[in-house]
């Protein structure tokens, strides 16, 4: 196992479609959830969940979803469509979706609510790629509208902060540009000062 600031500078995403066989499982995967929750999280609200998807049910979400898009389309549906759509949670051997079920609270504000969700998001990727596998965080629309979201088991009042492909790279993994340091980091001023 790298040592944690390798591990760290060498994590990456793998595009979906080279996410293969096996994904984590039983105690590997239980562990990687242990980690995601590991967040700080103001309050101990665990204002957050995960939801696996995999296997039969994954397909049959993927069946339901395509037929809800079919619904609003129609004949303008094409047969890719409906294949894109059939596929969207089986793309990877495992899909986990981080939630937020943040909501009002009389000391913690909900933003406070939702980055700790979006950091049990990071240490989920991150604790993957510690056991040997990748993924791909992303959220496309299945996230923001509630007729896909009740299919996927999500309540209207919870967001997504996103779903985590996972598996095992079925190729290196590519660098891309990084942004400059220069670009993103400033040092603080006192006011006033020039």
């Amino acid at each position: 196992m790298p040592d944690a600031t390798t591990l760290l500078a060498t994590r990456r995403s793998i595009p979906i479609p080279m996410l293969v066989e096996p994904a984590p499982s039983g105690a590997a995967l239980d562990e990687i959830l242990t980690i995601a929750a590991r967040v700080p999280d103001h309050g101990k609200l665990a204002p957050w969940r995960f939801i696996l998807y995999r296997g039969e049910a994954a397909a049959a979400i993927g069946r339901a979803l395509a037929d809800l898009v079919a619904g609003r389309e129609g004949a303008r549906m094409t047969d890719n469509r409906r294949k894109v759509e059939s596929e969207r949670f089986t793309r990877a051997p495992l899909v986990v979706g981080v939630v937020s079920t943040a909501k009002e609270h009389v000391k913690i504000p909900v933003w406070e609510q939702q980055l700790s969700g979006a950091a049990a998001a990071m240490n989920l990727v991150t604790a993957v790629h510690a056991k040997g596998y990748a993924a791909n965080w992303v959220t496309e629309w299945v996230a923001y509208d509630d007729e896909a979201k009740a299919i996927l088991g999500i309540a209207p009042e919870e967001r997504v902060i996103g779903f985590v492909h996972v598996g095992t790279p079925g190729e290196p993994p590519s660098e891309r540009p990084r942004p400059d340091l220069a670009t993103i980091v400033s040092e603080a001023r006192a006011p006033g000062a020039a």
